[in-house]
């Protein structure tokens, strides 16, 4: 390929790479990728479906042998009167500058869109995921593929639940949280009630005396149901439970307690979709 757009590159100091520098884990948990207004995109799939999703890409990095599967992607995104470039090089060169075996070949620096509004992310949603301060960014990422796939129209997260367009995160999802909208509440758990005002009813899961089974909010489902689901460990606040409606467990055999978060929510998702 041989664009203008794509920028040779074998010094890792080069000051416009700054971007990808060091995107270890610990690294990217450090950053304040959500106040630049930018997310990582790994993997050329996730890559292809932000743009796909209409978010705008600030840069590529590639692996050279990206460049022709990505040529419509890389294409699609330049704009008029501004050249997004596309950094290329080899792979060792990739892991030194970002920490880590890059062994899916592409990155992407991707401006991050703008959330909605509690109200609006919630004026026509029938099925709505909330997650409480859920902080392991795989579970959030493997809770979006399940609310992808199984029909949940919206999702919530509270302030201190991880952020869902973390790199890892999008990486598990699979790019699925570009195609299900969804917001960060700024008060909690008062963001529940404005839940609760849209017109939904809040089930919470979570281990009570008083809960409901699964199998009994499946026979006489809400029309509009949001599924309150907590952190992984500890489980939903008493303050978050106490904001919902009705509490509702999943049956266990074997003497197990409880599944993991995002276990749980496939789980919920698929017994309270629409039919």
């Amino acid at each position: 390929m041989s664009e203008p757009w794509v920028v040779r590159i074998d010094d890792v100091a080069d000051p416009r790479l700054e971007p990808y520098t060091r995107l270890t884990d610990v690294a990217l948990r450090q950053r304040k990728d959500t106040a630049t207004g930018t997310y990582v995109a790994e993997s050329s799939l996730v890559v292809r479906r932000a743009f796909e999703a209409g978010h705008r890409i600030e840069s590529f990095l590639l692996a050279e042998r990206w460049l022709e599967g990505l040529a419509d992607v890389i294409a699609g995104a330049q704009r008029p009167g501004e050249t997004v470039p596309v950094f290329v090089g080899e792979p060792a060169t990739l892991e030194r500058l970002t920490g880590f075996h890059l062994h899916r070949g592409a990155l992407a620096i991707v401006h991050r869109p703008a959330q909605p509004t509690i109200p609006e992310l919630l004026a026509s949603a029938r099925r709505v995921a909330i997650l409480e301060d859920v902080t392991d960014h795989t579970n959030v990422g493997a809770i979006f593929r399940s609310a992808a796939a199984l029909g949940v129209d919206a999702v919530l997260v509270s302030p201190r639940c991880a952020d869902p367009l973390y790199r890892r995160a999008v990486r598990v999802s699979m790019g699925a949280v570009f195609s299900i909208p969804w917001a960060r509440a700024e008060t909690w758990p008062a963001a529940l009630e404005t839940v609760r005002a849209a017109g939904l009813t809040l089930a919470a899961l979570a281990l009570d005396d008083d809960a409901v089974t699964l199998e009994a909010l499946e026979a006489d489902l809400p029309e509009r149901l949001a599924l309150v689901l907590g952190t992984e460990g500890p489980g939903l606040t008493p303050a978050a439970v106490e904001a919902c409606d009705l509490v509702v467990r999943i049956p266990m055999a074997r003497a197990v307690d409880s599944l993991n978060v995002a276990a749980a929510a496939s789980v919920a998702f698929w017994a309270t979709r629409l039919r």
